[in-house]
């Protein structure tokens, strides 16, 4: 392996190892993580954890989570995946994402570690190797808490090495069913994996069948669940700001009010859990209500219900499962009530498009259906979405340039309607990127 010395070096590395021949994401288990992890010295296990796991809201939840730690005064580390921008922002530490020469300086570093890991295992994946820097940069700047978001399931993810002080499971629902199964049951038991002897689990609102599920394999291994419905109750209250939410929060603790400076219901259901796993935590990092409340008035979650303009509003929002696209669509509908609806969609290869289309389809909308390009991953082709668009006895146009496709949504919408870009992160995330400049 040679020296990397940039930024760009290193971000060429580990886009190599995104070739699945070559590394295999479920070969070994987390024998591969767990080895290559003690060659570094076991940095995962050098400061205290919250485990963060569910099909869908686990980011935000982190997100809320490392806010309201770092307002508290703790110097806190956050991973969650994926990235909008850059790999750096895998790895945050108050709010921060590591710079990208020190980025470059920790994974060559890390060289050593990774050939004799290779020998034994076969190379780290990507998703390994980003994993083992964040928890090395925590260990280095010597973080008082880490707040680390599963990567796909739980049961057999990276993140499962942490020895966490509470762990959480924010939804449960259908994606990447070709690795954790079919069923709701199946999903729910990969989700579970998580739970640990005499760690709290936080469980949010899960279907019944799921929640079963989580609770039997919870008593198995001796791990108190805590229900978020029973322990936090949120209401929604007025605002008068453009893209912010008022709540009103109740918990074990008392009553208070917080300023949520992102839309969507689905962002109210994320604090709740948030503040229940706040509540779990000893005395030593536990967050008072005040903190908690000033480190959600400070929150931005990019792409999640974010609006970026007005006349007419724009707004990037992440939904490339039916559960997503389900709540974004709920949001909409309490946000801006009444308003067409102009997307511009692009939705992975691997994703249940049809499902996904049909419940965007659900407000009175318009399409426009795109694509995007990332090394490892495929888009559906926007003429196959205008199909099954047509299938539902809804319409939409196909075009393939991503920029192109927002500049024709936004052209076609009048002054009160809504554009939403959605789907897959890779085109939210490069179309916001690209307006966001553009604004400038």
């Amino acid at each position: 392996m040679n020296p990397i010395a940039t930024y760009e070096q290193a971000e060429a590395y580990l886009l190599g190892t995104i070739d699945e021949v070559v590394s295999r994401r479920t070969s070994y288990k987390l024998d591969r993580i767990r080895a290559f992890l003690s060659e570094l010295g076991d940095p995962h296990l050098a400061y205290p954890t919250i485990h963060v796991g569910g099909t869908s809201g686990k980011g935000s939840t982190a997100t809320m989570i490392a806010a309201a730690l770092r307002a508290a005064g703790r110097k806190t580390g956050l991973h969650t995946k994926p990235h909008l921008r850059s790999m750096t922002e895998r790895a945050r530490i108050d709010g921060a994402a590591i710079a990208p020469d020190r980025f470059a300086a920790v994974l060559d570093a890390m060289t050593p570690a990774i050939e004799r890991t290779t020998a034994r295992f076969g190379r780290p994946t990507y998703y390994e190797t980003l994993l083992a820097l964040a928890f090395l940069y925590f260990a280095q700047e010597r973080v008082d808490v880490a707040v680390i978001e599963v990567g796909l399931g739980g049961r057999l993810d990276g993140t499962n090495v942490v020895e966490p002080q509470v762990a959480a499971i924010t939804s449960v629902g259908f994606d990447h069913t070709d690795v954790l199964g079919d069923t709701i049951e199946e999903i729910a038991l990969e989700k579970a994996g998580i739970a640990k002897a005499g760690v709290p689990l936080v469980v949010a609102a899960v279907p019944p069948a799921a929640s079963a599920v989580i609770e039997r394999y919870a008593a198995e291994v001796g791990a108190p669940v805590v229900r978020v419905a029973e322990s936090v109750r949120v209401r929604a209250g007025e605002s008068e700001r453009f893209g912010e939410q008022v709540l009103h929060v109740e918990c074990a603790r008392g009553a208070f009010s917080l300023r949520l400076g992102v839309l969507g219901v689905f962002q109210r259901a994320n604090a709740a859990t948030a503040v229940a796993v706040l509540d779990q935590l000893g005395a030593a990092l536990r967050p008072s209500l005040e903190a908690i409340a000033r480190g959600f008035a400070q929150l931005t979650i990019p792409g999640r219900m974010e609006l970026v303009s007005r006349n007419p509003v724009v707004v990037f929002d992440i939904a490339h499962n039916a559960e997503k696209a389900e709540s974004l669509v709920a949001s909409l509908r309490e946000s801006f009530p009444g308003r067409r609806v102009h997307y511009v969609v692009a939705i992975g290869e691997s994703k249940d498009a049809l499902r996904i289309v049909e419940a965007l389809a659900s407000l009175p909308s318009t399409f426009t259906f795109t694509s995007f390009e990332a090394r490892g991953r495929r888009a559906i082709a926007p003429e196959r979405l205008a199909a099954m668009a047509q299938s539902l006895r809804t319409w939409g146009r196909a075009v393939r340039d991503p920029i192109e496709a927002v500049t024709v949504a936004r052209r076609t919408a009048e002054i009160d309607d809504v554009v939403v870009v959605t789907g897959s992160t890779f085109v939210v995330a490069g179309l916001r990127e690209w307006y966001v400049l553009s604004m400038v």
